[in-house]
């Protein structure tokens, strides 16, 4: 730890930087980490490496040494001016700087498959807290062409995305990491591997993408929508929750697809599996 831990505050004495806050920036100077990332992203060289917030470079440059090329995208105009002279010489390495959430990156993974000998997409990302969700479920969401994202979230967060949907841990995003993905944690990362240190501790998950969803639904958008309302007010009972939030109009219409379903009436969304919401939203469709 205390080479890489020297290195970054060489680079950021150099710039005379120092870790933003509002972008939730915590650099990595665990080197253990960092091959166990790389290890676990299992990249070859054929593959394509989509690195979001690479911030100093820390893992790009294990990274560029495994794969046929990395694209890293990265917000803060001051890690970019680092990364472009950091890796001037490298080859592999493209720099975009962009917000990833508005970057089209379907677009930018089929001219990479057309114009390079890429046979594999993966990403690799360590995000911060206040942007997880929103990342990964625009990666899900965009369906891309992609094999894996390895990730390195808050501890707490991990939990959550790699919990079992109806388990005590789940959230609304459970179901949409268990729907396009097969999840794994991988290891805990404690906080003091980061310069600064964060309050919490981190973990590394990966998740495996599936060629097509694990359960067929009729209508992806409307059974995430009633998943969704389920979670925002989930300390209500199905029925309750889903006619507070418009889903429903007829309280009684809905308590009899519960029955013919045999689903308990007086369920909480938070307990439902990912297959009951596929047939509750079938049926609702249907009426």
């Amino acid at each position: 730890m205390q080479s890489l831990l020297n290195e970054t505050k060489f680079i950021l004495d150099k710039y005379n930087l120092r870790a933003n806050k509002n972008l939730g920036q915590n650099f990595l100077i665990d080197e253990n980490t960092v091959e166990h990332i790389v290890e676990t992203a299992n990249i070859g060289k054929e593959d394509l490496v989509i690195e979001i917030g690479p911030g100093l470079g820390t893992l790009t440059q294990k990274l560029a040494e495994k794969a046929n090329k990395v694209i890293c995208i990265e917000l803060d105009k001051n890690m970019v001016n680092i990364l472009k002279e950091r890796f001037k010489f490298y080859k592999n390495i493209e720099i975009i700087e962009s917000d990833v959430l508005k970057i089209n990156l379907k677009e930018i993974i089929r001219k990479e498959k057309e114009d390079k000998k890429i046979s594999d997409v993966k990403f690799v990302a360590n995000l911060p807290y206040y942007i997880t969700t929103p990342i990964i479920m625009k990666l899900l969401e965009d369906k891309l062409d992609v094999e894996s994202i390895t990730i390195m979230v808050q501890k707490e967060v991990a939990e959550r995305l790699t919990a079992e949907p109806g388990s005590s841990l789940s959230g609304a995003i459970s179901y949409a990491i268990f729907y396009y993905t097969i999840p794994e944690k991988v290891c805990v990362v404690p906080n003091t591997s980061f310069l600064p240190s964060p309050k919490v501790d981190s973990e590394v998950i990966k998740l495996n993408v599936l060629k097509k969803p694990s359960v067929e639904v009729e209508n992806e958008e409307m059974m995430f929508k009633i998943i969704k309302t389920s979670f925002m007010q989930r300390r209500k009972t199905l029925i309750n929750a889903l006619y507070n939030g418009k889903i429903i109009s007829n309280k009684e219409e809905f308590e009899k697809i519960l029955k013919e379903l045999n689903i308990d009436t007086r369920i909480r969304g938070e307990k439902l599996s990912l297959n009951q919401y596929a047939e509750i939203t079938k049926k609702i469709i249907s009426k």
